[in-house]
């Protein structure tokens, strides 16, 4: 299995690393196989081995990270297009040479070719003249090629790849000129080197290896101008062509595929039949298709290239849009939003606030089949009843007061997509009852109007509620829960998954940092303590607003204990943990002693005691849950 790293942004961008032992390393160690001098990455960052029919990467312990498609990672299987992400670069992972060169498609002799030959340059052919052919005795050959022309565009037009376009090619060229054997060459960064090679042996029907001769070819490139040879082996310079002398070549066409001022590469075509000899007619007929496949495959190129660019700057966006974690709790949602994005099954995202459920809707659109759709996402909770109607329906003109205009609802421009519903708990009932006749008939009607609109969307609702209760109170419809809990996934709260708090602390830091523009090369140990030990109400959500506080606070090139909130720090280890030592501890017992003082000496009144402290009394309720000092003061 060929593989190949290719670097897509960062110091050596446009570099290329092919995977040829079985380890390939990364690092600012100059034994790396891969250098980079960057700060943000570790002396031994990463390495990727080869497998059996596999290629993995793992992490050596780096500081800051690697990233596979925006996600942190230990160890993973790496996948044909995949982004890997060690510190400002960025690598693409590609398998098996696809964009490579094929070695073995054909063999170049170096020969002088000096037999019965023709040169065409593309502005001397008939076939492309504009106007009337001077040649009338060949109108029905003329005639005949234009439509070969016409039905090779048409043919080359509805092809959207340029790997498929260089396939089907030589096979249509093949089926107009009575050649036996083709050959595509697409030039590299020079004219002479060709990183794409394609052919096709009509006889067996198949890519066998060509000879080709490259004198010319290389004339040819040079020229810009097509060359027909015939009887190429009465020349004696051709008696040192061992390999055209063997295979008995009677005939040879050339003709440079280029588009505007650029050379793209040449069709190359052969022939051993003593029957057949390309003529000027041929000749003119293959002129005039490179020029039509040199126009498509530039444009595929550059449609190529847009789609790459598009994928790699959606890569490093969505870095920052992954759900992040390899704890147990964490893979087994990852799981199941795996197995239902495939499908257009309606999801509901249950969790509490802050656990990442609109990353999880983003991850069922992004691995659906509608992922080239918008992804539209509403929270239910932020916008007034009265308002939400028209946001999600969307109203006609005249509808009322101030609807000069019709307008679209964000359920309409899901269509083809899918719709997120964030708080879907806190929907209106008389809106719940529109809702279920969208996930029941596929239409709705705008406000003030009278005609169904036909839509045709995945339905993806998110909720910290407990809906069934609500069902029970009367305030959601059971109908509609039904209709929403085909698939349930419950998104583990960050107490839950505790494994995973390093390393997404770790990569909050990474991106607030490059963010912020402060260099952060990691997370301290005892401050990670603290993280660990937490319990995270607010989730995720709340842990990255406590990274970038401790970013932007912060004064060195690590995390500290004291960068981090206080209610953070204030959180007592449990009886598994070893005491803390030193400032921080001291500290902690200092509050102790100072709180239950004040208590005692305001008679167990906590309002009088947070006065004497000079904290609000919610401050002071928190500090006492915090350091577990409810034991120790008077009822």
């Amino acid at each position: 299995m060929q593989t190949t790293l290719v670097v897509i942004a960062g110091p050596l961008k446009d570099a290329r690393f092919a995977l040829e032992s079985d380890e390939l390393t990364i690092g600012r160690d100059l034994a790396s196989s891969v250098c980079l001098t960057s700060a943000l990455v570790s002396r031994q960052h990463c390495s990727l081995r080869k497998h059996a029919e596999s290629i993995s990467i793992r992490d050596l312990g780096s500081r800051n990270g690697t990233f596979v498609n925006g996600v942190p990672v230990k160890e993973r299987i790496l996948h044909h297009g995949d982004v890997i992400a060690v510190g400002d670069s960025y690598f693409r992972f590609l398998v098996d040479g696809r964009e490579g060169a094929q070695a073995d498609a054909v063999e170049f002799e170096e020969t002088e070719i000096c037999g019965s030959t023709v040169l065409l340059r593309k502005e001397d052919a008939d076939l492309l003249r504009p106007g009337p052919s001077s040649a009338a005795a060949g109108t029905d050959r003329l005639m005949r090629d234009l439509r070969v022309l016409v039905t090779i565009a048409s043919q080359i037009g509805s092809v959207e790849s340029s790997e498929s376009l260089r396939q089907e090619l030589i096979g249509m060229i093949l089926e107009v000129v009575p050649a036996e054997r083709g050959v595509l060459l697409l030039c590299g960064d020079e004219l002479d080197t060709f990183n794409s090679v394609v052919t096709s042996d009509k006889p067996s029907g198949s890519r066998q290896t060509v000879r080709v001769s490259r004198t010319v070819v290389s004339r040819v490139l040079r020229d810009s101008a097509a060359l027909l040879v015939n009887d190429p082996l009465t020349d004696e310079a051709l008696q040192r062509a061992n390999s055209l002398l063997d295979e008995h070549v009677t005939s040879i066409l050339c003709a440079p595929l280029i588009w505007s001022t650029t050379t793209l590469g040449a069709i190359y075509l052969d022939s051993r039949n003593p029957g057949v000899c390309f003529d000027k007619g041929h000749l003119e007929l293959v002129v005039g298709i490179s020029g039509i496949a040199a126009m498509a495959l530039a444009h595929l190129k550059r449609l190529e290239w847009f789609r790459e660019e598009a994928l790699r700057v959606q890569a490093i966006a969505d870095a920052g849009r992954e759900i992040v974690g390899e704890s147990s709790a964490i893979r087994q949602a990852l799981t199941l939003i795996a197995k239902v994005a495939a499908t257009d099954t309606t999801v509901l995202l249950c969790g509490e606030s802050g656990t990442g459920k609109e990353l999880a809707a983003r991850a069922v659109h992004r691995t659906s089949p509608r992922r080239d759709a918008p992804f539209v996402a509403i929270n239910c909770a932020a916008i007034p009843d009265s308002l939400l109607e028209s946001e999600l329906f969307g109203y006609e003109k005249g509808a009322f007061t101030g609807a000069m205009v019709q307008r679209k609802g964000q359920i309409e421009y899901a269509n083809g997509g899918t719709l997120f519903l964030d708080e879907i708990g806190e929907l209106a009932p008389t809106l719940q009852a529109k809702l279920l006749r969208v996930l029941q008939e596929r239409e709705f009607t705008r406000l003030g109007g009278n005609r169904p609109v036909k839509v045709d969307l995945r339905l993806v609702a998110a909720t910290n509620r407990d809906l069934t209760a609500a069902v029970k109170a009367g305030t959601f419809r059971q109908d509609l829960y039904y209709r929403l809990n085909v698939v349930s996934v419950v998104i583990p709260a960050l107490r839950e998954r505790r494994e995973d708090i390093p390393l997404l602390s770790s990569y909050f830091a990474s991106k607030l940092g490059a963010k912020c523009k402060r260099r952060i090369m990691g997370i301290s140990p005892s401050a990670q303590k603290c993280l660990k030990r937490y319990d995270w109400p607010g989730n995720v959500r709340e842990l990255e607003n406590a990274i970038e506080r401790a970013v932007v606070l912060g004064s060195s090139e690590l995390i500290l204990p004291e960068d981090l909130p206080e209610s953070i720090i204030e959180t007592q280890p449990s009886s598994r943990e070893p005491a803390e030592s030193g400032f921080h501890s001291a500290v902690v017992e200092l509050k102790k002693r100072l709180i239950i003082n004040a208590v005692k000496d305001a008679s167990g009144n906590y309002t009088e005691a947070a006065r004497t402290l000079g904290v609000n009394p919610t401050y002071l309720h928190r500090l006492i849950r915090n350091l577990n000092l409810k034991a120790s003061l008077p009822p």
